[in-house]
């Protein structure tokens, strides 16, 4: 007769069986794609590596003591990726939110205007690029010259000013829309009897909007800041597309600093250290964003 230690173990072979059936593969396609990458590229970057010849040199620290003393060009880059991610993310988020508050009223055709705001996300970064290059340069110079305005006669591409706003301009359009749909499902969340109690109690729109609906979707706003902080900063389809990070590097990203140094140079190794910095940094500042929008969440 079976005793009571044998099904147990059995239930145990019988549960470690199913989570490696389904469970496993997944973890190996992680592993495989995202944790070994990752370890080399830490591995990489202590080392000299062009990226092709089979010689790897170990050079410890060397790389990163490089970057922070004698990189000029990563620091401009880090400062206008600093300048564009906070720029972008308060731009992406007022402009996803305001559109998804409006878009929850008794609108006609609401539902059609949401699906055309959500259009342009569903755009790849480099083609989108690509469109607003020909609007910015042949677009914007026909436009100048049939009304004589100023705005259109700018070399939206070609100056370290506007082609800031340039690549602002259209992340936000870009992105935008995404937040809206993130935004628009959080506001349907919110009570009826909440918003109704408080209209009863004389409360404004405006009152209401700051005091009730902001913070009973802060959820919201804390994966929308999580998604555009990351998006901002990871930043290089429309860098390439737009300015190719023109003019003289005055608009070259992080992401593409990383990639012209480890492809276009064939310096590997210092590449992947300013990637692992990069990372780094990425890292703590999303942590701090999302520890302090989340103590700020209160319940319905």
């Amino acid at each position: 007769m079976e005793n009571g230690g044998d099904r147990v173990n059995r239930r145990r072979a019988s549960s470690l069986l199913q989570q490696t059936v389904y469970v496993g593969p997944a973890l190996l396609f992680f592993a495989v794609t995202i944790i070994v990458p990752f370890a080399m590229g830490m591995y990489y970057s202590f080392t000299d590596w062009n990226g092709v010849s089979g010689t790897v040199t170990w050079v410890g620290l060397d790389n990163f003591k490089r970057i922070f003393t004698d990189d000029r060009a990563f620091a401009d880059s880090f400062w206008f990726t600093a300048r564009f991610t906070a720029v972008g993310v308060v731009l992406t988020n007022l402009v996803g939110f305001f559109l998804a508050y409006f878009l929850t009223k008794n609108i006609k055709g609401r539902n059609w205007l949401r699906t055309i705001f959500f259009m342009p996300n569903v755009i790849g970064g480099l083609l989108l690029g690509f469109i607003f290059q020909f609007i910015f340069i042949k677009g914007f110079a026909t436009l100048g010259e049939v009304t004589g305005l100023a705005f259109f006669q700018l070399p939206w591409l070609g100056d370290e000013i506007t082609g800031f706003w340039a690549i602002i301009l259209v992340f936000v359009w870009h992105s935008s829309g995404y937040l809206m749909v993130i935004y628009i499902a959080s506001i349907n969340n919110v009570s009826k009897e909440v918003l109704e109690a408080a209209e009863i109690d004389g409360a404004s729109r405006f009152q209401m909007l700051t005091s009730i609906i902001v913070p009973l979707i802060m959820p919201a706003v804390t994966i929308c800041l999580f998604l555009a902080i990351s998006w901002s900063f990871k930043m290089f389809d429309l860098n390439l597309s737009l300015t190719k990070g023109g003019p003289f590097r005055s608009t070259e990203s992080l992401a593409m600093n990383v990639y012209n140094e480890a492809f276009l140079n064939n310096r590997y190794g210092l590449g992947t250290a300013k990637a692992l910095i990069f990372f780094v940094v990425v890292s703590i500042i999303t942590l701090i964003q999302v520890r302090l929008t989340k103590n700020k969440e209160v319940e319905a």
